[in-house]
């Protein structure tokens, strides 16, 4: 068997786990009436004083143009607040309000033991390897991306 013979389903198995997984983790974050980029954001600023938007960004899953509107919608719901950086007034910093710091400590824990669930048949070798797996493929995927912007400058 070659690896274009295997590519296809190797893709489908991965894209239909993402998706499983997205949707297993959303029923989760639903009681808490979040949305999973919402939870993404809480857990980020859980644990911290806060911090920058393009902060945010690097440390969350959500792209740029997705995270305006995301922390928007947390402000409204008086999870977040953007304050002026003590350190540079001309920047935000976002942090968690009270109400946002008590969904997080109420739910992370509980969070981390509900995905942590999916894993409890596999032994920690499996889980290692997997990882390896995980980390090896996204390095090919950063490499290609980064051939192909090469590619365009010629």
């Amino acid at each position: 068997m070659t690896v274009s013979s295997t590519f296809p389903s190797v893709l489908r198995d991965l894209l239909r786990t993402h998706q499983a997984f997205l949707s297993y983790a959303a029923v989760h974050v639903q009681k808490f009436d979040l949305t999973l980029p919402q939870y993404d954001v809480i857990i980020t600023l859980g644990g911290t004083e806060g911090m920058t938007p393009k902060k945010l960004g690097e440390e969350t899953l959500i792209t740029k143009g997705t995270l305006t509107g995301v922390v928007c919608r947390l402000e409204d719901k008086g999870l977040v607040r953007r304050c002026a950086s003590a350190k540079d007034g001309r920047s935000q910093i976002i942090s968690l309000t009270e109400a946002g710091k008590d969904i997080y400590e109420r739910s992370y824990p509980e969070h981390l033991r509900y995905i942590g669930r999916l894993f409890d048949d596999y032994k920690s070798e499996e889980i290692a390897a997997f990882e390896g797996g995980l980390v090896r493929l996204y390095q090919a995927i950063a490499a290609a991306r980064n051939e192909e912007k090469g590619a365009g400058d010629d």
